[in-house]
């Protein structure tokens, strides 16, 4: 976990990346952020980036929600507004995180992008049926991620530097994958527990990584009050870091700021 201070807060962002990403891919959000007064705190979630142990393999999701908890814990030490930042898979790290939550340990605000509730490549039946057995038999076992370079995102100088990064997971567990399609049913199945705090969704409209169509519809039955979805027309799956980024990311604090004023 690292920590970025701003000179005058107002505010601390925690962060949740995706899969197979980590901190280093989010250094200008964070320049941003805190040249905006915001604190904010992030690290490498589990079998990510920089952390030890097997590379793209987690016992369980719980795995994630326990280590997004500390990072939320840490941001309550400053007595600042929190505001929950998830990407990807780290979208649904955030939402199964906040099914778990006592009403005082809230955020008080959440933002989501492209958050995985569905994939566009999602394996058939057959190959479903085959990683059930192997969860059991052998967990740990790695298969492609099956992401295409350059997949994520049409920014060319995010792509060369992609391109050169070892630390970047394209390989994954049988056991991740289950536990992905786990957490992505038990945030459909529970979305009418999901707490009254204001959201904002700010999805790809080309997203060619999760299923945009799989997210609107748990949008749509979300029994909040202040929940808004924004769909950038012709983005791929990583809104901030697309070469839009800055509008995006004005659209974000723009949200961020009614909220907390």
């Amino acid at each position: 976990m690292w920590k970025w201070e701003a000179t005058k807060p107002k505010g601390v962002f925690v962060i949740v990346h995706g899969a197979g990403e980590y901190h280093v891919r989010y250094k200008w959000v964070i320049k941003k952020l805190n040249q905006l007064n915001y604190h904010v705190i992030m690290g490498d979630l589990p079998g990510q980036g920089t952390t030890e142990g097997p590379r793209g393999h987690i016992t369980s999701f719980q795995d994630y929600i326990t280590v997004v908890n500390t990072w939320l814990k840490e941001a309550r030490k400053y007595d600042l507004p929190i505001i929950l930042l998830g990407h990807s898979m780290g979208g649904l790290i955030s939402i199964n995180t906040l099914l778990t939550m006592d009403e005082e340990e809230l955020p008080n605000v959440v933002v989501l992008s492209s958050p995985c509730l569905g994939l566009v490549n999602d394996p058939g039946f057959s190959k479903k049926a085959l990683t059930k057995t192997l969860n059991v038999v052998s967990p740990s076992l790695r298969f492609p991620s099956g992401l295409a370079p350059g997949s994520g995102t049409r920014d060319e100088v995010m792509r060369k530097r992609d391109l050169g990064d070892n630390r970047l997971i394209k390989h994954v567990s049988v056991r991740w994958y289950r536990e992905l399609v786990k957490a992505m049913k038990n945030a459909h199945n529970r979305v009418g527990d999901f707490p009254d705090i204001p959201l904002l969704v700010t999805q790809g409209g080309n997203d060619l990584i999760v299923n945009k169509e799989n997210v609107t519809p748990w949008f749509n039955q979300l029994p909040i009050h202040d929940k808004y979805y924004k769909e950038w027309d012709g983005l791929y799956h990583e809104v901030l870091n697309e070469p839009e980024k800055n509008k995006v990311l004005a659209h974000l604090l723009a949200f961020v700021t009614i909220q907390l004023t």
